[in-house]
């Protein structure tokens, strides 16, 4: 496998796929119960952590709330019985979508309870619509899924990080697995959003890169419910693969280009509707893939997400999808809590790349109550979490992340045929 990295992004779209191994009320200071930083080598009294959650318990994203909320609720129980000098004290809150605004509710609420981070929003074009109001407010927003390029040089004062890599990464291995599947015609339907546009752009950029045309795109804008025109200009040019960049408008969406047409077989999906579609779906989606973010996860994980999950009253996991990338973001906040003997965003800001090991000079730990040890000791953490090393850069993003690619059974269930 290969290793995507920052420094290799602006030549991302050139050549074969990068598989990497290796996710208003303004609160005056966010971050109650910050202590100020000592010279001691533990924090000089224990710290108490507010975090509050933006995540998609509502909307065309929902099925990916449960595995993002149980990743981050396994992670609080798991930090707060480390018992190492921080406790964190969690809101769960609702994103909602674009469409139905749930987070216009949410976010304030949590502004008002003096939140030092909020892990959210899944969706890129969500996290856009507060992201500024939060680095007014000096709240850290930590995202385990968002994908849009834009926010690599968003003006966001350190205050935003993502343990979800750029879609430069998904669209390249997406463009170029489409290519080695023998396609040449594609087109493309897509959702008119940050992330829609975006993966559009890269997978187009990179599929034609290998001697493919797109000879068909077409886009929606979220809320729409008609998608006869899309389907109507994607069949008229009668291409031999359609790449779908949608949330959970594919199950209107496929029936209709397969009733046009277009076998299934040959579809692409993303990480906004690769979902275990089951009988949720009305046609077969034997033979069609898709891409995720995210490694394979560790048998003994899963178990912990599940049992922590459902014993919040919950039925059990179907989708595990950035569940790791949740998980770390809070093992991350926490550690960088420890790590600047404070609570206050900006402090724990300036410490993430640190405990990343962004910053080169940490030692190894892959838990929380290791890393915590290193850093009580007087020593530099370098966390390697379920969703892989993550080693930040200055932008907040990922420098190492992987890539899954998925094909549908009979069933209309996915199972991993690939890691990139």
């Amino acid at each position: 496998m290969s290793v995507f990295t920052r420094s290799r992004a602006g030549k991302v779209l050139g050549g074969i796929a990068v598989a990497a191994v290796s996710a208003v009320l303004l609160a005056g200071c966010a971050g109650g119960g910050s202590s100020t930083p000592s010279e001691s080598s533990g924090p000089a009294e224990d710290l108490t952590l507010k975090i509050g959650s933006v995540l998609p318990q509502t909307g065309s994203l929902a099925f990916l709330g449960p595995p993002e909320e149980a990743g981050v609720l396994l992670a609080v129980d798991e930090v707060n019985k480390a018992a190492k000098g921080i406790t964190v004290d969690f809101t769960p809150g609702d994103s909602g979508d674009a469409d139905n605004k749930a987070f216009e509710t949410t976010v304030p609420k949590l502004q008002s309870a003096g939140v030092s981070a909020m892990i959210g929003a899944a969706a890129s074009g969500v996290t856009k619509l507060f992201l500024d109001s939060n680095v007014a407010a000096g709240i850290i927003t930590f995202s385990p899924a968002n994908t849009s390029p834009d926010f690599t040089n968003w003006d966001d004062k350190g205050l935003y990080w993502r343990t979800a890599p750029s879609d430069l990464l998904q669209g390249e291995v997406l463009g170029n697995l489409i290519a080695e599947d023998g396609h040449k015609n594609i087109g493309i339907i897509y959702q008119n959003d940050a992330y829609g546009t975006g993966l559009f752009g890269v997978v187009k950029d990179v599929f034609e890169s290998t001697g493919g045309k797109v000879v068909a795109e077409a886009s929606y804008n979220d809320g729409d419910s008609s998608f006869d025109a899309q389907v109507a200009t994607i069949a008229a040019a009668k291409p031999d693969a359609v790449v779908l960049v949608t949330f959970d408008q594919f199950a209107t969406i496929a029936p209709l280009l397969v009733n046009a047409g277009l076998p299934a077989s040959n579809f692409y999906l993303v990480d906004g509707n690769l979902k275990q579609w089951g009988d949720k779906v009305s046609v077969s989606l034997e033979g069609a893939k898709g891409t995720t973010p995210g490694p394979v996860l560790e048998d003994d994980f899963k178990e912990r997400l599940n049992t922590t999950w459902t014993a919040a009253g919950n039925a059990a996991l179907e989708d595990y999808s950035y569940a790791a990338e949740s998980y770390d973001a809070v093992v991350l906040l926490a550690l960088s809590a420890l790590a600047a003997k404070s609570t206050t965003g900006a402090d724990m800001a300036g410490k993430l790349q640190e405990v990343s090991g962004g910053s080169g000079d940490g030692k190894k730990c892959t838990s929380f109550s290791e890393c915590a040890d290193i850093i009580l000791g007087g020593g530099v953490a370098d966390y390697d979490g379920y969703s892989g090393p993550i080693t930040f850069d200055e932008h907040g993003d990922p420098t190492q992340a992987s890539i899954g690619i998925f094909q549908f059974g009979a069933d209309n269930m996915h199972t991993r045929i690939d890691t990139r």
